[in-house]
């Protein structure tokens, strides 16, 4: 296939070109595989600055989606390109191989560091979904950062880079720029632009921004960075979000209050820390969705406000496709033996079949984790309705989850997505929390957006 880049894509790869280092912030669905691409092969073979380049990616992508690109597009069939992954033979097998690209899946970049004993002998590094590197204390992000000054070209690709919050940009900005722009110490990026928040005595548990912190970071950075939304330029279907809210009877709610009750007095001295505020947040989301595991693991059921309401949205769909997002296993347990009781044709999205017959059409719902909705899953042909019957609070993979639906490509004019919320639960405040992260995403992603055809 011929590529035409739009002038998006042309700003990007000259953008690539021109800087030893850049982050790309680019949207989903905006082609941001095939534009750094062919900034490399401009490189490798206009430019001759780089000699061989090193991709790292999350495991599907780099087994699929970048050689799928190269074989795609006729002006990069002559790149030469080994896929690392699998077993320590084939990767060895894969980087021993004389070629333009390797490309490895980040799970194994430590391994290729500290334990292959194989030369890092790569002049290019490509980070897909930099977010994957926002913890500086993980073991990949550290053996990044023992290569990183061999290498004398740096790209970072993200959709989503600031998933948590401001704080998430420290670590992907040290590896771009090795701490110029962000500062080379967490400590003093956190003295820098934000305050305590959350605390216990001495022990901080949270940061927050400080007045002008965002605008401050965002310029800090913004002369190695471009960004871009995919509805700044393709086609994209109109994007409806709604909600549902269910009522829970006065016995239900009384018997969440006094579950939530228990849970706080079973904390240690009765505080509340970071740590047992996440396992307390995991107990609330799933009575709000209507059940939870006790001590021994066994479900105990509480309602079933949001399995009815559920029911309600796929009769009203009229045997059109709905792809249901749930968070717990006894989320998909209750989902499935009510769409057994409807006589409901469902499967779960995790294998190539399922996927086929999602988007054939022979599916009337479709279950889907996010965690298992990341990138490279393409669903936008299957249908246009998505319903959360849970929440997450990843931000990255609430969007990666509405983009499987909502991209181009997608046949409806309209997508709907739809939330059922728990009224008077955590449920209200997770997705208050979403909107509030996507506002600082938007900024972000605002702060810095390229200005085609003009100057910066």
């Amino acid at each position: 296939m011929k590529f035409i880049p739009h002038d998006y894509q042309q700003y990007a790869i000259q953008f690539l070109t021109e800087h030893p280092v850049a982050a790309l912030l680019l949207d989903m669905g905006l082609g941001k595989t095939v534009t750094t691409l062919t900034a490399i092969n401009e490189l490798l073979f206009d430019r001759f600055e780089i000699r061989r380049v090193l991709v790292i990616a999350p495991l599907r992508v780099a087994r699929d989606t970048w050689s799928a690109e190269i074989e795609k597009w006729e002006h990069l069939k002559h790149l030469k390109y080994s896929v690392a992954v699998g077993t320590p033979a084939e990767r060895r097998q894969a980087l021993h191989t004389k070629t333009d690209i390797c490309i490895l899946n980040r799970e194994n970049i430590s391994w290729l560091v500290e334990k292959s004993h194989i030369p890092f002998d790569f002049d290019m590094l490509v980070i897909d979904e930099l977010s994957g590197f926002k913890n500086h204390q993980t073991k990949r992000f550290k053996a990044l950062m023992k290569v990183r000054p061999k290498v004398k070209r740096i790209v970072g690709l993200t959709g989503t880079p600031s998933s948590n919050g401001l704080m998430d940009l420290w670590a992907e900005f040290r590896l771009l720029d090795m701490g110029q722009r962000l500062g080379r110490f967490i400590g003093q990026y956190r003295t820098a632009y934000f305050q305590p928040d959350k605390r216990n005595g001495m022990v901080v548990y949270s940061y927050k921004p400080l007045p002008q912190a965002e605008k401050q970071i965002y310029d800090k950075i913004s002369d190695i960075t471009i960004s871009m939304k995919a509805i700044d330029y393709l086609q994209m279907p109109e994007l409806l979000l709604t909600e549902s809210r269910v009522q829970l009877s006065k016995q239900e709610a009384e018997r969440y209050k006094q579950l939530k009750q228990d849970l706080v007095l079973d904390l240690p001295e009765g505080e509340i820390t970071a740590t047992n505020a996440a396992a307390l947040s995991n107990k609330l989301c799933q009575m709000s969705n209507g059940a939870i595991y006790d001590d021994e693991n066994n479900m105990i059921p509480i309602h079933s406000r949001k399995l009815d309401a559920l029911e309600d949205m796929i009769e009203s769909a009229n045997g059109k496709p709905v792809l249901v997002a749930y968070w717990f296993k006894h989320d998909r347990t209750r989902i499935t033996e009510r769409l057994r009781k409807l006589g409901v044709v469902y499967q779960e999205i995790k294998s190539a079949e399922s996927i086929k017959n999602w988007n054939s059409r022979k599916l009337q719902v479709a279950l889907i984790h996010p965690a298992s909705a990341g990138h490279g899953l393409n669903l936008q042909a299957g249908g246009n309705f998505l319903v959360w019957f849970g929440l997450t609070w990843s931000l990255e993979l609430y969007q990666q989850t509405n983009a499987r639906l909502w991209r181009q490509g997608q046949q409806s004019e309209t997508v709907v997505i739809q939330h059922i919320i728990t009224k008077g639960t955590i449920d209200e405040h997770i997705l208050k929390a979403l909107q509030a992260k996507d506002e600082t995403q938007t900024a972000l992603m605002q702060a810095v957006k390229a200005e085609i055809g003009g100057s910066r």
